[in-house]
């Protein structure tokens, strides 16, 4: 499952989100009024910010709109947070956090007041050694563990939305539900992730799920493009899957990093890879494609 993909929309779609989840944030007392529904009254801008020289793409920055008075520099109240989601083992996380976090800050020196959230879906991931970092990682950046929130009772239906991907399948027409009831207008999330979670689904099956009137799908475009979304989503995973086990066989045993990349792919460059890996000799080929083309 392309989960980074699916968080940058949650966060897109709720910038705000972020304040229920940085420690000591007086947003986490009040959820249900983390994201007003107008654009202008939002706190947070998002957006997907690439590290130059190192070409790698953050999964999020969000910064405090320019009401807060502290756009650039953030503040103790509204820090800029840097956003990664890391759903599978990487040995090589904890440093590749640690190296893009400073030079991130090198690159946008005005930055004072700043925080790292890092998703995971619980806490048993191995990211690789700490001992080199442990003031960083335990300090400096915030650990949600979607497992964890997914928990908490009474979970507010935002929150309630970050767990979508880890949920139960039979929890998830209740959740999706309590969602849509009090945020309509994150169908855009929702629908994408639930026929991810039941490919074998019909689109009104898939609208019974989310407690949407039929008829909706047949008169709205906007949901019909959602639901394709998420049903080339599922065909990505599928590829991938099979992809990763070409290359094992082919290349050898991926590191996290490598086949945490791949999954990452776009359906269109899995199937170019799919093609390409049937002339690979070796790691080598692998890593020479990647370089080229991801």
């Amino acid at each position: 499952m392309n989960t980074d993909r699916w968080y940058y929309r949650v966060f897109q779609s709720a910038p705000d989100l972020i304040r229920a989840l940085l420690p000591g944030s007086a947003a986490a007392d009040n959820p249900l009024g983390l994201d007003p529904g107008a654009p202008g009254d939002r706190l947070y801008r998002f957006e997907a910010l690439e590290i130059k020289e190192l070409s790698h793409r953050l999964d999020g920055v969000l910064w405090p709109r320019q009401s807060t008075g502290c756009a650039e520099t953030g503040s103790p109240e509204f820090p800029v947070v840097l956003l990664e989601v890391q759903m599978h083992p990487d040995l090589g996380f904890h440093h590749r956090l640690a190296a893009q976090t400073y030079r991130f800050l090198q690159q946008q020196p005005q930055v004072e007041h700043w925080a790292v959230l890092v998703i995971t879906p619980h806490n048993r991931l191995k990211l690789g050694p700490t001992k080199a970092l442990q003031v960083f990682l335990e300090q400096q950046v915030v650990w949600l563990s979607l497992e964890e929130l997914s928990q908490q009772p009474n979970l507010d239906p935002l929150l309630n939305l970050l767990t979508l991907p880890v949920r139960p399948e039979s929890e998830l027409a209740a959740c999706s539900q309590q969602i849509l009831a009090s945020r309509p207008d994150l169908k855009t999330v929702v629908l994408p992730m639930l026929v991810q979670r039941f490919p074998e689904l019909t689109e009104d099956q898939i609208m019974v799920i989310a407690g949407i009137p039929r008829e909706e799908i047949r008169h709205t475009r906007a949901v019909q493009d959602w639901l394709a979304e998420g049903r080339q989503e599922g065909e990505a995973r599928g590829e991938a899957k099979v992809t990763l086990r070409l290359l094992n066989r082919r290349c050898g045993p991926l590191t996290g990093a490598t086949t945490t990349q791949i999954q990452a792919l776009p359906l269109e460059q899995l199937e170019v890879l799919a093609d390409a890996l049937l002339d690979f000799q070796g790691p080598a080929d692998l890593a020479a494609w990647l370089a080229a083309n991801a």
